[in-house]
């Protein structure tokens, strides 16, 4: 591995706004928000051909001001994930995407996003180019050696960084190669990673792998490269817990949460949204805080909305990353 080039990394990860002492908001469940309440067909759970219509173009553009407004409202800062979460070869194959027509939406995506800072001066925006798993968020197969995956991913990261996205976060990893291979992608092109990955309701990754365990197999394999780690699609009654045993936790800083605490297969076949409870929801997230001093971002996950977003952001308002946490409110 280029040291050299980790270190330039690992310069930028210093320079995110979202690791600069206060909490940041991120996105909701963007994607079943836009199934379910704005009724928008997504193949495959992509959103990146979205970007070739001008009128889900608005939507994008919308949806992430209020996320902003949000921001605005309460003092923090927000991290803005591109809809890119699918462009990558496997899935844009399934969608009629080539490698140059992959590469111009991935660039696309990131300039949206620039557009929308620029016009939101006074709210900090990092702009975090969104990269998913070659296969399925919720379980393991055709596993890739880290070497695979990063061959596999560098491509996208790659699009996403020189089209000037401030770092790139890879969610819904289930196993470690993988996520290995993605912060090493991003070391190549020099560029921040964030690296979240999907529990199940037992605290582990699909692969079985303990959270702590695949955290510290991805920092001893990539020189501790990435900028920080996230756990994102689980509901904090699955791995709060978890928490409570040692491990490296202040490498995880940051929480995308699932609205309902039903199990992945549950959630599969289900034929309505689960939306949970928002004061519960928002209540694991302060317990979650509580057992995380360097928490720096919170968002939700599937089944979330803007309602959500508005009361975890309400609850963390003005919360540096040591400081004090506010009550849940009902």
């Amino acid at each position: 591995m280029n040291t050299s080039r980790t270190t330039n990394a690992n310069d930028r990860s210093a320079m995110l706004g979202q690791l600069g002492g206060r909490t940041f908001i991120s996105e909701a469940g963007f994607e079943t928000d836009l199934i379910f309440h704005h009724g928008i067909d997504l193949p495959h759970f992509a959103t990146f051909p979205l970007l070739e219509s001008a009128s889900h173009r608005e939507t994008i553009r919308t949806y992430f001001d209020s996320v902003i407004d949000l921001a605005r409202r309460d003092g923090t800062g927000v991290v803005i994930e591109t809809a890119t979460w699918r462009a990558s070869s496997d899935w844009g194959a399934l969608l009629g995407y080539d490698a140059d027509a992959l590469d111009r939406v991935n660039r696309d995506a990131v300039n949206l996003f620039i557009e929308l800072r620029a016009a939101n001066p006074d709210v900090p925006v990092v702009i975090s180019g969104n990269v998913g798993p070659r296969g399925d968020g919720y379980a393991v197969a055709d596993e890739m050696s880290s070497t695979d995956a990063a061959a596999y991913h560098q491509p996208q990261v790659r699009s996403l960084a020189r089209a000037g996205a401030d770092l790139v976060s890879a969610f819904t990893l289930n196993y470690a190669q993988e996520a290995t291979g993605i912060v090493l992608a991003g070391v190549r092109e020099q560029v921040p990673v964030v690296i979240s990955f999907t529990l199940e309701t037992d605290g582990r990754l699909p692969s079985g792998q303990t959270l702590a365990s695949a955290i510290e197999e991805v920092d001893a394999a990539t020189n501790a490269a990435a900028a920080y780690f996230m756990v994102n699609c689980a509901h904090p009654t699955h791995f709060t817990r978890v928490l409570d045993s040692p491990g490296p936790w202040d490498r995880l800083q940051g929480i995308r949460a699932n609205a309902s605490p039903m199990s992945h297969e549950e959630l599969d076949n289900a034929t309505e949204l689960d939306r949970g409870d928002p004061a519960t929801l928002v209540a694991g997230y302060l317990s979650i805080a509580e057992r995380l001093p360097h928490l720096a971002v919170v968002g939700g996950c599937c089944g979330t909305d803007l309602e959500h977003l508005d009361r975890i952001s309400s609850a963390f308002a003005g919360r540096p990353a040591t400081g004090h946490r506010r009550e849940a409110t009902s």
